[in-house]
């Protein structure tokens, strides 16, 4: 997933956040979101795009503090390369921990 050695040395606390993203802020989002609109049986599908929607505010959300210098550009980059190989993950269903919470949330929620 790391891209280069620099990536790995600057980028190292934030790749870990990124790679628990989906179990971490995604899952857990998602199945209150489905609490609180009373959806118990939601599709898998439903489930995974949910996810994938707060996954999508983190990655607006973290950015507004940043300056736009050029080394916020390659952190942009470097994040966003992360996500989307995240994103695909989720939806694919290859995302254990978010299919594993899915499958509690409607057979307990």
């Amino acid at each position: 997933m790391v891209k280069n050695t620099k990536a790995t040395m600057d980028f190292f606390e934030i790749e870990r956040v990124m790679e628990e993203l989906s179990h971490t802020f995604g899952a857990p989002c998602a199945t209150t979101w489905f609490k609180v609109s009373r959806i118990k049986n939601p599709t898998v599908e439903e489930y995974r795009n949910k996810v994938v929607s707060f996954m999508n505010l983190f990655d607006s959300a973290f950015f507004l503090g940043f300056p736009s210098d050029y080394t916020s550009a390659d952190l942009r980059v470097h994040v966003r390369d992360i996500l989307k190989s995240q994103i695909e993950s989720v939806i694919s269903g290859a995302n254990k921990e978010v299919e594993k919470r899915y499958k509690y949330y409607v057979s307990h929620g």
